[in-house]
């Protein structure tokens, strides 16, 4: 609850240290984990700073030395614990620390376990996605590093590089690489430079160690930051062997600080060589190309269309005449057959005609809607018929039927 309090009715500071040790006892019994630091004995009493791995925090432990001694001989500086304490405030000076009641080594094996874990839970999230890993750029102009100062992987970088490609510049971010600020200190030089616009591509390099020198670029918060960087990032911890969660995340892995100077830098000498394979064969195409076509050209002028084009005019205008003579020969027989033809069927239709029929004397009776009278039953006495002869034709009556 909060204290009624005013300038002109001030509280003690006893007051004041009381209540906050009394907030704080209530907290009750907590496990907490971090790595020791500052670890002294005095007497019967150790004192030491539990730093959090990831974070620039700390807090003061203090605990009999049986409560020490009974964990082992891996208690010491730089070990990873985790404690079972009670929070304690001293009113007196107004400090705070954790009062110590037992603590526990974390082994190799338990943060294989955690890492794992972690692991497992990016992977859910998809960090390690391929269609998230960027390319690298062919030729970058400046490369930002990180990693330790004046360090083998340090110097493994920059003359690989530089021997590969002498103009490739470089911008160094040293930082520490293990311990206790290796994660912070790595997180700033990262976004360093992932925030400078002329950076085409960031390395991360580190030389070998023990699994828990390497622990920091397993750490979850790195991770992320390397996963949400705009730049490429190329992780090079350790050798072939090691394989930190830094490594799934990044872009490229390279298995170790040389490694990554090859594959981010092209060299200079294979690339001058691959250009001279490429420009010779680019002569041996176009002049192959050029040979074709002057012998297609050399062929097409030999033709006799081309050698000598009058010949060739020439011998078509005797084609056509030749067609001509053909057509005409073909067209007068055609005529002469069609009028013999025509002068048969004219003779056949004069043969079969009635008008060469009445030429010999013959006759045609009709009656008056001239209906052909074919017998001398088919009219009766008195009928009119028209008589038609070879000339003209006759009105007759009929007076009386004659027997045959």
């Amino acid at each position: 609850m909060a204290m009624d309090t005013s300038a002109e009715s001030p509280v003690p500071v006893r007051t004041v240290l009381q209540a906050v040790g009394g907030w704080i006892g209530r907290l009750g019994r907590i496990w907490v984990e971090g790595q020791i630091t500052e670890l002294k004995a005095r007497g019967g009493t150790v004192y030491l700073t539990l730093r959090d791995p990831t974070a620039n925090m700390s807090v003061r432990v203090v605990g009999p030395r049986g409560v020490f001694e009974a964990a082992g001989p891996a208690v010491t500086d730089g070990a990873r614990v985790v404690v079972h304490a009670k929070p304690d405030f001293w009113v007196n000076r107004g400090t705070f620390s954790l009062a110590a009641l037992e603590v526990r080594p974390v082994g190799v094996g338990e943060l294989l376990a955690r890492l794992e874990r972690l692991r497992q839970v990016l992977t859910a999230e998809g960090l390690f996605r391929a269609e998230r890993k960027r390319p690298l750029p062919f030729l970058p102009g400046r490369i930002g590093l990180i990693t330790g100062r004046q360090s083998d992987a340090e110097h493994d970088v920059l003359q690989n590089a530089r021997r590969r490609w002498p103009a490739v510049e470089f911008q160094v971010e040293n930082t520490a690489v293990q311990g206790n600020h290796a994660v912070g200190e790595v997180m700033e030089a990262l976004r360093k430079l992932d925030a400078d616009p002329t950076i085409d591509v960031i390395i991360i390099a580190r030389g070998g160690g023990s699994m828990e020198d390497l622990l920091p670029f397993s750490d979850e918060a790195l991770v992320r930051a390397v996963a949400a960087a705009r730049t490429p990032v190329v992780s090079a911890i350790g050798h072939e062997q090691d394989s930190p969660i830094l490594d799934l995340v990044a872009d490229l892995r390279a298995s170790t600080p040389t490694d990554a100077a090859k594959k981010t830098v092209p060299d200079v000498r294979e690339q001058l060589q691959l250009v001279r394979q490429l420009r010779d064969r680019g002569r041996r195409v176009l002049a192959g190309g050029v040979e074709r076509e002057l012998a297609w050209l050399t062929a097409t002028r030999s033709r006799p269309a081309l050698a000598d084009p009058v010949r060739e005019i020439e011998r078509q205008d005797e084609r056509i005449g030749a067609l001509r003579d053909r057509t005409r020969r073909c067209l007068s027989g055609a005529l002469d057959r069609a009028g013999d033809q025509l002068s048969h069927t004219r003779a056949r239709l004069l043969a079969l005609s009635p008008a060469a029929t009445l030429q010999r004397g013959y006759a045609i009776v009709q009656r008056e809607d001239e209906a052909v009278v074919r017998a001398a039953g088919d009219v009766g006495d008195g009928d009119r018929l028209l008589v038609r002869l070879a000339d003209g034709r006759l009105a007759v009556t009929v007076a009386e039927h004659l027997e045959p």
